[in-house]
């Protein structure tokens, strides 16, 4: 049985340390991405995934090639821990044609990528395929319809879906609780009898250890299920968000949890982790990133003719 599909993960040296270049990677391109919006060499909104980075780098662990994912615009984290080269993304981030996420959207839409998925895997259930859809989506989604609808339909129909709410608390600047008489999505889940539960989402191990299990409950038939991973977002909603909807101190308490650090020094603790292995990692990912950062910056610009294609079914329209 190949690590994809096994319930729990192999807590080799090999394996954490993977792990824990699949977050420092992350948080790494997302701080130079930081960094390039300021040179406006990034447009637009930027929306980063400081903080949050356990949950696509131990969620993705569980996935094979053949399951579809869909993402919200945090997508960034998500791609790489997907595997799309790191120039790719970099080259999307600079909005150039050699730019890719290889996502079945990474929706602007909140709440947009959860019908997205039901449609996925039902497709995966008519083709008599056995992949699976996994969802990843923010607290914010819960509050449009689309969130019930998609899990109501894919109970029903006992799709192989997996929903992924990266819980950050906050959705844009409004506190879960002062939006939503019951802030427990699990329990949302639970009501329309989706199996769910709650993840330390500042913990690979355990985020990897839940995906594993749920996964490995819905490539055997069992239907739907929801992961609630509860987390924070280091840095602002955006870049242009002031964060006047929450405490400095509140934030500083947070990154006592930080993902990274919580890995790094219980490797340490363990002897699976040396000064070597962080000075080889983080030299690996600054030479990745340089390299990232070089390719977009050759990059070509979309042609304006191009703006239609893949839009319209038929001819492009003109």
């Amino acid at each position: 049985m190949s690590q994809a599909h096994t319930a729990k993960p192999h807590l080799r040296s090999e394996h954490l340390l993977g792990l824990l270049t699949d977050m420092t990677r992350i948080r790494r391109f997302e701080e130079k991405c930081a960094e390039l919006y300021q040179q406006e060499k990034i447009r637009g909104f930027l929306h980063l995934y400081i903080g949050e980075e356990a949950i696509a780098a131990g969620a993705m662990q569980a996935l094979t090639p053949a399951d579809a994912v869909v993402a919200t615009y945090r997508e960034h984290g998500h791609a790489l821990a997907r595997g799309v080269p790191m120039d790719r993304v970099m080259a999307e981030m600079f909005g150039k044609a050699e730019g890719c996420t290889r996502f079945y959207g990474g929706n602007a839409i909140v709440g947009g990528g959860l019908p997205l998925a039901i449609g996925l895997a039902l497709a995966e259930e008519m083709q008599q395929r056995a992949g699976i859809a996994a969802c990843f989506f923010g607290e914010g989604a819960v509050a449009e319809g689309e969130f019930h609808e998609s899990l109501n339909l894919a109970e029903l129909w006992r799709l192989p879906v997996l929903f992924v709410c990266e819980n950050n608390l906050y959705a844009m600047g409004t506190r879960l609780e002062r939006s939503e008489s019951q802030p427990d999505i699990h329990i949302k889940a639970q009501s329309y009898n989706v199996p769910a539960e709650v993840v330390d989402g500042m913990n690979v191990v355990a985020v990897e250890a839940a995906t594993r299990r749920v996964c490995a409950a819905i490539r055997s038939g069992g239907g739907p299920a929801l992961l609630e991973c509860r987390t924070y977002r280091f840095r602002a909603h955006s870049m242009f968000d002031p964060q006047l909807y929450r405490e400095r101190a509140e934030v500083e308490e947070w990154k006592h949890r930080d993902p990274i650090d919580r890995l790094t020094s219980w490797m340490r603790e363990t002897g699976a982790l040396y000064d070597s292995d962080l000075e080889a990692i983080e030299a690996q990912i600054a030479a990745e990133i340089e390299q990232s950062v070089a390719f977009a910056e050759r990059g070509h610009w979309e042609p304006v003719g191009e703006l239609a294609r893949d839009v319209y079914a038929g001819e492009a329209v003109p």
